[in-house]
Protein backbone atom coordinates (compact mmCIF):
# COMPACT_ATOMS: atom_id res chain seq x y z
CA UNK A 1 0.00 0.00 0.00
CA UNK A 2 0.87 3.50 -0.68
CA UNK A 3 -0.83 6.31 1.28
CA UNK A 4 -0.88 10.19 0.76
CA UNK A 5 -1.49 11.46 3.90
CA UNK A 6 -4.15 14.10 4.37
CA UNK A 7 -3.38 17.69 4.36
CA UNK A 8 -3.57 18.18 8.17
CA UNK A 9 -2.41 14.90 9.15
CA UNK A 10 0.50 16.39 11.00
CA UNK A 11 -0.59 20.17 11.97
CA UNK A 12 -3.71 18.56 13.82
CA UNK A 13 -2.48 15.00 14.84
CA UNK A 14 -6.18 14.77 16.75
CA UNK A 15 -7.85 14.85 13.30
CA UNK A 16 -9.39 11.95 11.19
CA UNK A 17 -10.26 11.89 7.61
CA UNK A 18 -12.08 10.20 5.04
CA UNK A 19 -10.73 7.20 2.69
CA UNK A 20 -10.01 8.05 -1.21
CA UNK A 21 -9.13 4.45 -2.89
CA UNK A 22 -7.30 4.91 -5.89
CA UNK A 23 -7.35 1.77 -8.43
CA UNK A 24 -4.71 1.30 -11.02
CA UNK A 25 -5.25 -0.18 -14.16
CA UNK A 26 -4.64 -3.93 -16.09
CA UNK A 27 -0.40 -3.23 -16.15
CA UNK A 28 -0.28 -2.36 -12.56
CA UNK A 29 2.89 -2.44 -11.03
CA UNK A 30 4.05 -4.07 -8.02
CA UNK A 31 7.02 -1.32 -7.27
CA UNK A 32 4.28 1.96 -6.83
CA UNK A 33 1.15 2.83 -7.87
CA UNK A 34 0.65 3.97 -11.46
CA UNK A 35 -1.03 7.07 -9.86
CA UNK A 36 1.89 8.43 -8.62
CA UNK A 37 4.27 6.86 -11.67
CA UNK A 38 2.15 8.51 -14.12
CA UNK A 39 -0.01 11.32 -12.35
CA UNK A 40 0.53 14.43 -10.16
CA UNK A 41 -1.74 13.09 -7.71
CA UNK A 42 1.07 13.15 -5.32
CA UNK A 43 1.04 17.04 -5.47
CA UNK A 44 -2.82 17.61 -6.58
CA UNK A 45 -4.24 15.96 -3.24
CA UNK A 46 -1.68 17.68 -1.00
CA UNK A 47 -3.87 20.22 0.11
CA UNK A 48 -6.99 17.80 0.08
CA UNK A 49 -8.19 16.27 3.31
CA UNK A 50 -8.39 13.16 2.41
CA UNK A 51 -6.06 9.95 3.31
CA UNK A 52 -5.69 8.74 -0.37
CA UNK A 53 -5.72 4.43 -0.18
CA UNK A 54 -3.27 3.63 -3.49
CA UNK A 55 -3.06 -0.52 -3.56
CA UNK A 56 0.60 -1.68 -5.33
CA UNK A 57 0.16 -4.63 -8.01
CA UNK A 58 -2.60 -6.44 -9.10
CA UNK A 59 -1.86 -6.62 -12.63
CA UNK A 60 -4.74 -7.90 -14.30
CA UNK A 61 -6.87 -8.79 -11.13
CA UNK A 62 -10.02 -6.47 -10.90
CA UNK A 63 -9.25 -6.33 -7.22
CA UNK A 64 -11.88 -9.24 -6.90
CA UNK A 65 -11.23 -12.51 -5.15
CA UNK A 66 -10.93 -14.79 -7.92
CA UNK A 67 -12.01 -18.34 -7.80
CA UNK A 68 -8.22 -20.24 -8.67
CA UNK A 69 -4.88 -19.55 -8.52
CA UNK A 70 -2.88 -18.70 -12.09
CA UNK A 71 0.50 -17.75 -13.12
CA UNK A 72 1.98 -17.51 -9.31
CA UNK A 73 -1.25 -15.07 -8.02
CA UNK A 74 -4.33 -16.16 -6.29
CA UNK A 75 -5.67 -12.36 -5.91
CA UNK A 76 -8.49 -12.36 -3.20
CA UNK A 77 -8.48 -8.57 -3.07
CA UNK A 78 -12.06 -7.72 -2.70
CA UNK A 79 -12.14 -9.17 0.98
CA UNK A 80 -8.42 -7.48 1.56
CA UNK A 81 -9.84 -3.99 0.40
CA UNK A 82 -13.23 -4.39 1.96
CA UNK A 83 -12.95 -6.70 4.98
CA UNK A 84 -8.95 -6.51 6.01
CA UNK A 85 -8.18 -3.52 5.34
CA UNK A 86 -10.85 -1.04 7.13
CA UNK A 87 -10.06 -1.78 10.53
CA UNK A 88 -5.70 -1.11 9.81
CA UNK A 89 -6.77 2.17 7.91
CA UNK A 90 -9.63 2.86 10.75
CA UNK A 91 -6.82 1.76 14.02
CA UNK A 92 -3.65 2.81 12.78
CA UNK A 93 -3.91 5.53 10.64
CA UNK A 94 -6.50 7.79 11.63
CA UNK A 95 -9.40 7.19 8.79
CA UNK A 96 -12.57 6.95 9.14
CA UNK A 97 -15.35 5.05 7.37
CA UNK A 98 -16.52 7.75 4.77
CA UNK A 99 -14.73 6.49 1.46
CA UNK A 100 -14.19 7.01 -2.01
CA UNK A 101 -13.49 4.82 -4.69
CA UNK A 102 -11.78 6.06 -8.36
CA UNK A 103 -10.16 3.62 -11.11
CA UNK A 104 -9.10 3.68 -14.30
CA UNK A 105 -9.82 1.21 -17.04
CA UNK A 106 -9.37 -2.06 -15.06
CA UNK A 107 -10.01 -0.21 -11.78
CA UNK A 108 -12.67 1.69 -12.80
CA UNK A 109 -14.76 -1.58 -13.80
CA UNK A 110 -13.75 -2.47 -10.00
CA UNK A 111 -14.62 0.92 -8.64
CA UNK A 112 -18.06 0.30 -9.57
CA UNK A 113 -18.50 -3.91 -9.03
CA UNK A 114 -17.03 -3.32 -5.62
CA UNK A 115 -19.11 -0.39 -4.91
CA UNK A 116 -22.32 -2.20 -5.77
CA UNK A 117 -21.37 -5.71 -4.56
CA UNK A 118 -20.60 -3.53 -1.04
CA UNK A 119 -23.61 -1.34 -0.69
CA UNK A 120 -22.63 1.38 1.50
CA UNK A 121 -19.51 0.66 1.70
CA UNK A 122 -18.31 3.79 -0.41
CA UNK A 123 -20.01 7.03 -0.62
CA UNK A 124 -18.54 7.96 -3.65
CA UNK A 125 -17.35 5.31 -7.01
CA UNK A 126 -15.47 7.19 -10.16
CA UNK A 127 -14.53 5.03 -13.23
CA UNK A 128 -12.26 6.82 -15.94
CA UNK A 129 -12.38 4.65 -18.72
CA UNK A 130 -13.83 1.97 -17.14
CA UNK A 131 -15.18 -1.26 -19.06
CA UNK A 132 -18.58 -0.94 -17.51
CA UNK A 133 -20.24 -4.30 -18.96
CA UNK A 134 -18.71 -6.89 -18.34
CA UNK A 135 -21.39 -9.88 -19.50
CA UNK A 136 -22.60 -8.50 -22.67
CA UNK A 137 -21.67 -9.60 -26.31
CA UNK A 138 -17.73 -10.07 -26.58
CA UNK A 139 -16.53 -8.41 -23.36
CA UNK A 140 -15.21 -12.19 -21.64
CA UNK A 141 -13.25 -12.26 -24.72
CA UNK A 142 -12.03 -9.00 -24.99
CA UNK A 143 -11.25 -9.34 -21.31
CA UNK A 144 -9.35 -12.93 -21.58
CA UNK A 145 -7.01 -11.06 -24.51
CA UNK A 146 -6.39 -8.08 -22.31
CA UNK A 147 -5.53 -10.71 -19.45
CA UNK A 148 -3.75 -13.12 -21.33
CA UNK A 149 -1.67 -9.62 -23.19
CA UNK A 150 -1.11 -8.34 -19.42
CA UNK A 151 0.56 -11.12 -17.31
CA UNK A 152 -0.40 -13.96 -19.08
CA UNK A 153 -3.58 -14.43 -17.34
CA UNK A 154 -6.49 -16.91 -17.79
CA UNK A 155 -9.50 -15.16 -17.51
CA UNK A 156 -11.89 -17.86 -16.40
CA UNK A 157 -9.55 -18.52 -12.92
CA UNK A 158 -10.73 -15.22 -12.05
CA UNK A 159 -14.30 -15.76 -12.69
CA UNK A 160 -14.76 -19.20 -14.66
CA UNK A 161 -16.49 -19.69 -17.84
CA UNK A 162 -18.25 -16.58 -18.83
CA UNK A 163 -21.93 -18.77 -17.47
CA UNK A 164 -20.76 -18.91 -14.02
CA UNK A 165 -22.70 -16.43 -12.01
CA UNK A 166 -19.75 -14.35 -10.84
CA UNK A 167 -19.70 -12.93 -14.22
CA UNK A 168 -23.20 -11.49 -13.36
CA UNK A 169 -21.87 -10.54 -9.65
CA UNK A 170 -19.25 -8.80 -11.14
CA UNK A 171 -21.00 -6.92 -13.90
CA UNK A 172 -21.27 -3.03 -12.77
CA UNK A 173 -24.19 -3.45 -15.77
CA UNK A 174 -26.23 -6.22 -13.93
CA UNK A 175 -25.55 -4.49 -10.43
CA UNK A 176 -26.35 -1.23 -11.10
CA UNK A 177 -29.46 -0.82 -8.87
CA UNK A 178 -27.36 -1.53 -5.88
CA UNK A 179 -25.31 1.61 -6.60
CA UNK A 180 -28.31 4.11 -5.37
CA UNK A 181 -27.19 6.26 -2.97
CA UNK A 182 -23.83 6.46 -3.92
CA UNK A 183 -22.44 9.59 -5.84
CA UNK A 184 -21.76 8.50 -8.81
CA UNK A 185 -18.99 9.92 -11.49
CA UNK A 186 -18.20 8.32 -14.97
CA UNK A 187 -16.20 9.30 -17.77
CA UNK A 188 -14.22 8.25 -21.08
CA UNK A 189 -13.18 9.57 -24.50
CA UNK A 190 -14.07 8.75 -27.98
CA UNK A 191 -11.20 7.06 -29.01
CA UNK A 192 -10.07 10.27 -31.38
CA UNK A 193 -7.33 11.86 -31.59
CA UNK A 194 -7.09 14.85 -28.31
CA UNK A 195 -5.18 17.27 -26.58
CA UNK A 196 -2.74 14.83 -25.20
CA UNK A 197 -2.01 12.35 -27.91
CA UNK A 198 0.06 12.56 -30.86
CA UNK A 199 -1.80 12.49 -34.39
CA UNK A 200 -0.68 10.11 -36.79
CA UNK A 201 -1.18 10.99 -40.76
CA UNK A 202 -4.70 9.59 -40.87
CA UNK A 203 -7.40 12.71 -39.43
CA UNK A 204 -8.51 12.01 -36.22
CA UNK A 205 -6.43 8.91 -35.57
CA UNK A 206 -3.37 9.36 -33.10
CA UNK A 207 -0.19 7.03 -32.81
CA UNK A 208 -2.01 5.52 -29.64
CA UNK A 209 -3.82 2.41 -31.83
CA UNK A 210 -4.10 0.28 -28.97
CA UNK A 211 -5.56 3.22 -27.06
CA UNK A 212 -7.72 4.38 -29.38
CA UNK A 213 -9.77 0.65 -29.56
CA UNK A 214 -9.40 0.61 -25.83
CA UNK A 215 -11.25 3.75 -25.26
CA UNK A 216 -14.00 3.13 -28.00
CA UNK A 217 -14.82 -0.37 -25.88
CA UNK A 218 -14.86 1.85 -22.23
CA UNK A 219 -16.84 4.36 -24.28
CA UNK A 220 -19.86 1.78 -25.35
CA UNK A 221 -19.76 0.04 -22.33
CA UNK A 222 -20.19 3.48 -20.19
CA UNK A 223 -22.56 4.70 -22.04
CA UNK A 224 -24.81 1.15 -21.61
CA UNK A 225 -24.34 1.52 -17.74
CA UNK A 226 -25.24 5.24 -17.58
CA UNK A 227 -28.40 4.63 -19.90
CA UNK A 228 -29.07 1.91 -17.26
CA UNK A 229 -28.78 3.91 -14.10
CA UNK A 230 -30.77 6.63 -16.30
CA UNK A 231 -33.83 3.81 -16.45
CA UNK A 232 -33.76 3.00 -12.45
CA UNK A 233 -33.57 6.89 -11.71
CA UNK A 234 -29.36 6.88 -10.33
CA UNK A 235 -27.98 10.06 -10.61
CA UNK A 236 -24.42 10.33 -12.07
CA UNK A 237 -22.44 12.57 -13.54
CA UNK A 238 -21.66 11.19 -16.91
CA UNK A 239 -18.64 13.05 -19.02
CA UNK A 240 -18.47 11.91 -22.47
CA UNK A 241 -15.63 13.52 -23.84
CA UNK A 242 -15.82 14.47 -27.50
CA UNK A 243 -11.77 12.87 -28.07
CA UNK A 244 -9.65 11.61 -26.42
CA UNK A 245 -7.62 7.93 -26.03
CA UNK A 246 -6.80 5.29 -23.44
CA UNK A 247 -4.24 7.16 -21.72
CA UNK A 248 -2.68 8.24 -18.47
CA UNK A 249 -3.01 12.43 -19.54
CA UNK A 250 -6.68 11.86 -19.79
CA UNK A 251 -6.94 10.13 -16.26
CA UNK A 252 -5.35 12.69 -14.97
CA UNK A 253 -7.62 15.21 -16.29
CA UNK A 254 -10.64 13.48 -15.10
CA UNK A 255 -8.99 12.85 -11.34
CA UNK A 256 -8.83 17.20 -11.25
CA UNK A 257 -12.10 16.84 -12.54
CA UNK A 258 -13.99 15.01 -10.46
CA UNK A 259 -12.56 16.49 -6.74
CA UNK A 260 -15.87 18.42 -6.21
CA UNK A 261 -17.48 15.90 -6.24
CA UNK A 262 -15.47 13.25 -4.54
CA UNK A 263 -15.05 16.47 -1.77
CA UNK A 264 -18.94 16.88 -1.44
CA UNK A 265 -19.46 13.14 -1.35
CA UNK A 266 -17.04 13.05 1.63
CA UNK A 267 -17.56 15.73 3.75
CA UNK A 268 -14.65 17.47 3.09
CA UNK A 269 -13.81 21.34 1.91
CA UNK A 270 -13.19 21.66 -1.95
CA UNK A 271 -10.56 23.86 -1.45
CA UNK A 272 -7.68 24.40 1.41
CA UNK A 273 -7.80 27.76 3.46
CA UNK A 274 -5.28 30.26 2.96
CA UNK A 275 -1.27 29.90 4.53
CA UNK A 276 1.14 32.43 4.75
CA UNK A 277 5.15 32.85 4.78
CA UNK A 278 7.48 33.87 6.98
CA UNK A 279 10.89 33.66 9.19
CA UNK A 280 13.71 30.98 7.99
CA UNK A 281 11.06 28.83 6.75
CA UNK A 282 9.49 31.14 4.57
CA UNK A 283 12.66 31.95 3.37
CA UNK A 284 13.51 28.32 2.11
CA UNK A 285 10.37 28.21 0.67
CA UNK A 286 11.36 31.00 -1.37
CA UNK A 287 14.67 29.82 -2.52
CA UNK A 288 12.94 26.60 -3.76
CA UNK A 289 9.62 27.49 -5.68
CA UNK A 290 9.55 23.84 -6.85
CA UNK A 291 8.19 23.32 -3.59
CA UNK A 292 4.75 25.08 -4.82
CA UNK A 293 2.55 26.71 -2.70
CA UNK A 294 2.07 26.49 1.27
CA UNK A 295 -0.77 24.18 2.25
CA UNK A 296 -0.53 24.92 5.91
CA UNK A 297 0.61 26.85 8.30
CA UNK A 298 3.58 26.50 10.64
CA UNK A 299 2.71 24.36 13.42
CA UNK A 300 4.97 22.43 15.69
CA UNK A 301 6.43 19.28 15.90
CA UNK A 302 9.07 17.40 18.00
CA UNK A 303 12.18 19.98 18.61
CA UNK A 304 11.11 22.53 16.23
CA UNK A 305 8.50 23.69 13.72
CA UNK A 306 7.18 22.26 10.16
CA UNK A 307 5.59 23.27 7.45
CA UNK A 308 3.53 21.39 4.51
CA UNK A 309 4.07 22.56 1.29
CA UNK A 310 2.79 21.18 -2.46
CA UNK A 311 5.64 19.34 -3.19
CA UNK A 312 7.21 18.76 0.37
CA UNK A 313 8.23 19.86 3.96
CA UNK A 314 10.47 21.78 5.43
CA UNK A 315 11.42 21.89 9.21
CA UNK A 316 13.22 24.29 11.60
CA UNK A 317 14.89 24.14 14.89
CA UNK A 318 17.02 26.47 16.42
CA UNK A 319 20.16 24.05 16.07
CA UNK A 320 19.49 22.86 12.56
CA UNK A 321 17.56 25.39 10.92
CA UNK A 322 15.71 25.19 7.67
CA UNK A 323 15.44 22.00 5.61
CA UNK A 324 13.75 20.42 2.90
CA UNK A 325 12.31 16.91 3.35
CA UNK A 326 10.39 15.55 -0.24
CA UNK A 327 9.03 12.78 -2.17
CA UNK A 328 10.00 9.24 -1.16
CA UNK A 329 12.71 10.32 1.24
CA UNK A 330 9.84 12.36 2.49
CA UNK A 331 7.62 9.27 2.77
CA UNK A 332 10.36 7.05 4.35
CA UNK A 333 10.63 9.67 7.14
CA UNK A 334 6.94 9.89 7.66
CA UNK A 335 6.81 6.47 7.99
CA UNK A 336 9.51 6.55 10.59
CA UNK A 337 7.72 8.99 13.16
CA UNK A 338 9.12 12.24 11.80
CA UNK A 339 10.73 14.35 14.31
CA UNK A 340 9.03 12.00 16.88
CA UNK A 341 10.69 8.91 15.17
CA UNK A 342 14.57 7.48 15.70
CA UNK A 343 15.91 9.93 13.03
CA UNK A 344 15.35 13.41 14.58
CA UNK A 345 15.26 16.53 12.75
CA UNK A 346 16.57 16.83 9.03
CA UNK A 347 20.35 18.69 9.46
CA UNK A 348 20.41 18.87 5.55
CA UNK A 349 17.83 19.54 2.99
CA UNK A 350 17.98 16.26 -0.20
CA UNK A 351 20.94 16.33 -2.33
CA UNK A 352 22.03 14.61 -5.18
CA UNK A 353 24.77 11.62 -4.39
CA UNK A 354 28.26 12.13 -5.90
CA UNK A 355 27.29 9.04 -8.40
CA UNK A 356 24.31 10.60 -9.69
CA UNK A 357 22.20 7.61 -9.00
CA UNK A 358 20.39 8.86 -5.93
CA UNK A 359 19.06 11.31 -3.11
CA UNK A 360 19.68 11.46 0.59
CA UNK A 361 18.50 13.57 3.80
CA UNK A 362 21.29 13.30 6.81
CA UNK A 363 19.27 13.92 10.06
CA UNK A 364 20.18 14.62 13.45
CA UNK A 365 20.33 10.87 14.37
CA UNK A 366 21.23 9.36 10.86
CA UNK A 367 19.99 9.72 6.69
CA UNK A 368 17.76 8.15 4.52
CA UNK A 369 19.04 7.39 0.92
CA UNK A 370 16.95 6.74 -2.53
CA UNK A 371 17.65 5.69 -5.85
CA UNK A 372 14.74 4.39 -8.53
CA UNK A 373 15.99 1.06 -8.12
CA UNK A 374 16.57 0.24 -4.60
CA UNK A 375 13.84 2.66 -2.91
CA UNK A 376 14.69 4.73 -0.28
CA UNK A 377 15.42 3.52 3.29
CA UNK A 378 17.22 4.65 6.56
CA UNK A 379 20.45 4.00 8.25
CA UNK A 380 21.47 4.98 11.48
CA UNK A 381 23.43 3.93 14.11
CA UNK A 382 26.53 1.61 14.23
CA UNK A 383 25.94 0.55 11.01
CA UNK A 384 25.56 3.63 9.47
CA UNK A 385 28.77 4.84 11.19
CA UNK A 386 30.32 1.45 9.16
CA UNK A 387 28.57 2.44 5.60
CA UNK A 388 29.88 6.12 5.65
CA UNK A 389 33.61 4.65 6.45
CA UNK A 390 33.68 2.70 3.71
CA UNK A 391 32.62 5.51 1.89
CA UNK A 392 28.95 6.30 1.87
CA UNK A 393 26.93 4.46 -1.71
CA UNK A 394 30.45 4.48 -3.81
CA UNK A 395 31.63 2.16 -0.90
CA UNK A 396 31.66 -1.33 -1.07
CA UNK A 397 27.86 -1.74 -0.07
CA UNK A 398 26.13 0.50 -2.55
CA UNK A 399 22.92 1.58 -1.16
CA UNK A 400 21.01 0.20 1.09
CA UNK A 401 17.46 -2.01 -0.70
CA UNK A 402 16.07 -2.50 2.90
CA UNK A 403 15.56 -1.09 6.50
CA UNK A 404 17.63 -2.31 9.47
CA UNK A 405 15.79 -4.98 11.13
CA UNK A 406 16.32 -7.29 14.12
CA UNK A 407 17.69 -10.79 13.84
CA UNK A 408 15.07 -13.11 14.37
CA UNK A 409 16.99 -15.57 16.75
CA UNK A 410 19.82 -13.65 18.53
CA UNK A 411 20.89 -10.78 19.79
CA UNK A 412 21.39 -8.28 16.66
CA UNK A 413 20.70 -6.44 13.91
CA UNK A 414 21.33 -6.53 10.19
CA UNK A 415 20.50 -4.30 7.22
CA UNK A 416 20.58 -5.37 3.64
CA UNK A 417 22.44 -3.22 0.93
CA UNK A 418 23.14 -3.90 -3.23
CA UNK A 419 26.61 -6.01 -2.78
CA UNK A 420 25.78 -7.85 0.86
CA UNK A 421 24.78 -6.58 4.70
CA UNK A 422 26.07 -4.87 7.14
CA UNK A 423 25.10 -7.10 10.59
CA UNK A 424 25.63 -5.47 13.89
CA UNK A 425 25.61 -7.25 17.82
CA UNK A 426 27.00 -6.23 21.27
CA UNK A 427 29.82 -8.41 21.21
CA UNK A 428 30.81 -7.88 17.59
CA UNK A 429 29.45 -4.75 16.59
CA UNK A 430 29.10 -3.24 12.73
CA UNK A 431 30.86 -4.98 9.72
CA UNK A 432 30.22 -5.97 6.40
CA UNK A 433 29.42 -8.76 4.04
CA UNK A 434 29.45 -9.19 0.65
CA UNK A 435 29.59 -10.95 -2.30
CA UNK A 436 30.28 -14.59 -2.68
CA UNK A 437 31.21 -14.71 0.82
CA UNK A 438 27.56 -13.34 1.76
CA UNK A 439 26.35 -16.25 -0.82
CA UNK A 440 28.45 -18.57 1.14
CA UNK A 441 27.03 -16.48 4.62
CA UNK A 442 23.59 -17.14 3.28
CA UNK A 443 23.91 -20.71 2.71
CA UNK A 444 25.28 -21.68 5.83
CA UNK A 445 22.49 -19.76 7.63
CA UNK A 446 23.51 -16.31 8.24
CA UNK A 447 24.59 -15.71 12.42
CA UNK A 448 22.22 -18.65 12.92
CA UNK A 449 25.06 -20.80 12.18
CA UNK A 450 27.88 -22.13 13.82
CA UNK A 451 29.39 -19.49 12.19
CA UNK A 452 27.62 -16.43 14.15
CA UNK A 453 27.50 -12.74 13.98
CA UNK A 454 30.77 -11.55 11.46
CA UNK A 455 33.50 -10.12 13.37
CA UNK A 456 34.91 -8.10 10.80
CA UNK A 457 34.37 -6.89 7.48
CA UNK A 458 36.25 -8.24 4.29
CA UNK A 459 39.34 -8.03 3.91
CA UNK A 460 41.94 -8.41 1.23
CA UNK A 461 42.99 -9.06 -1.38
CA UNK A 462 44.77 -11.50 -0.17
CA UNK A 463 46.74 -13.82 -2.11
CA UNK A 464 45.70 -14.34 -5.18
CA UNK A 465 43.31 -11.82 -4.97
CA UNK A 466 41.49 -13.78 -2.38
CA UNK A 467 39.37 -12.22 0.30
CA UNK A 468 37.84 -13.41 3.85
CA UNK A 469 35.88 -12.02 6.78
CA UNK A 470 36.39 -13.31 10.18
CA UNK A 471 33.08 -14.89 11.89
CA UNK A 472 32.38 -15.56 15.89
CA UNK A 473 32.91 -19.34 14.91
CA UNK A 474 35.68 -19.39 11.93
CA UNK A 475 35.65 -17.68 8.85
CA UNK A 476 35.17 -17.35 5.23
CA UNK A 477 37.87 -17.14 2.32
CA UNK A 478 37.12 -16.50 -1.10
CA UNK A 479 39.15 -16.23 -4.39
CA UNK A 480 38.83 -16.79 -8.25
CA UNK A 481 40.29 -19.94 -8.26
CA UNK A 482 38.76 -21.66 -5.03
CA UNK A 483 35.28 -20.05 -4.17
CA UNK A 484 33.91 -19.43 -0.83
CA UNK A 485 34.26 -21.94 1.38
CA UNK A 486 33.74 -21.99 5.59
CA UNK A 487 36.48 -22.93 8.13
CA UNK A 488 35.46 -23.59 12.01
CA UNK A 489 37.36 -22.65 14.31
CA UNK A 490 39.74 -25.89 16.12
CA UNK A 491 41.77 -28.07 15.60
CA UNK A 492 42.08 -27.79 11.48
CA UNK A 493 42.13 -24.14 11.66
CA UNK A 494 44.78 -23.87 14.15
CA UNK A 495 47.09 -26.81 11.56
CA UNK A 496 46.01 -24.41 8.43
CA UNK A 497 47.48 -21.54 10.28
CA UNK A 498 50.69 -23.64 10.86
CA UNK A 499 51.00 -24.44 7.30
CA UNK A 500 50.51 -20.56 6.70
CA UNK A 501 46.97 -20.05 6.25
CA UNK A 502 46.27 -19.59 2.31
CA UNK A 503 49.87 -18.30 1.55
CA UNK A 504 51.27 -21.79 2.67
CA UNK A 505 51.58 -25.01 1.02
CA UNK A 506 47.90 -26.28 1.12
CA UNK A 507 45.93 -22.85 -0.81
CA UNK A 508 42.77 -21.86 -0.06
CA UNK A 509 39.94 -24.48 1.59
CA UNK A 510 38.03 -25.68 -1.51
CA UNK A 511 35.30 -27.53 0.76
CA UNK A 512 33.95 -27.21 4.08
CA UNK A 513 34.68 -29.49 7.13
CA UNK A 514 33.12 -32.78 6.59
CA UNK A 515 32.96 -36.13 9.03
CA UNK A 516 34.52 -39.21 7.50
CA UNK A 517 34.46 -42.63 9.48
CA UNK A 518 36.33 -41.70 12.86
CA UNK A 519 36.99 -38.09 11.62
CA UNK A 520 36.96 -34.80 10.12
CA UNK A 521 38.39 -33.76 6.91
CA UNK A 522 39.08 -30.74 4.83
CA UNK A 523 39.81 -30.13 1.52
CA UNK A 524 42.65 -27.35 0.12
CA UNK A 525 43.58 -26.47 -2.69
CA UNK A 526 46.67 -28.37 -2.47
CA UNK A 527 46.00 -31.22 0.07
CA UNK A 528 43.94 -32.15 2.84
CA UNK A 529 43.79 -31.95 6.31
CA UNK A 530 42.48 -34.64 8.94
CA UNK A 531 41.72 -34.96 12.43
CA UNK A 532 41.37 -38.57 13.21
CA UNK A 533 41.77 -39.78 17.18
CA UNK A 534 42.76 -36.58 18.10
CA UNK A 535 45.76 -37.15 15.66
CA UNK A 536 46.16 -34.64 13.11
CA UNK A 537 47.47 -35.67 9.63
CA UNK A 538 48.55 -32.96 6.95
CA UNK A 539 48.58 -34.61 3.31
Amino acid sequence: MQILLARDWNSNPGATFPALYMLDGLRARDDESGWTIETDAASFYADKNVNVILPVGGQSSFYSDWLEPDNGKFYQLETFLTKELPPVLENSMRTTSSRGVIGLSMGGTSAMFLAARNPGFFQFAGSFSGYLSTTSLGMPQALQYAMQDAGGYNVTKMWGQPSNALWAAHDPYIQAENLKGTSLYISSGSGMTGPYDQPSGIPGVSTNYAGMGLEILSRLTSQSFATKLNKLGIPAQVNYRPSGTHSWPYWQFEMHQAWPQVANALGVAVSAPACGLGGDIGAMANANPWLGGCVTGEYSVAGGLAQDFRNGRIFWSGGTGAQVVTGMIGGEYQAMGGPSGPLGLPTTSEFGTPDGRGRGNHFQSGSIYWTPQTGAHSVRGAIRDLWSSQGWETGPLGYPVGDEINTPSKDGAVQGFEIGAIYWSPTTGANGVQGLIMGKYGEMGYENSWLGFPRSSERGPIRDNGRFNEFEGGNIYWSPASGAWSIKHGAIFEEWGRQGYEGGRLGYPISDEYAFEGGVRQNFQFGTITVKGGNIQVA
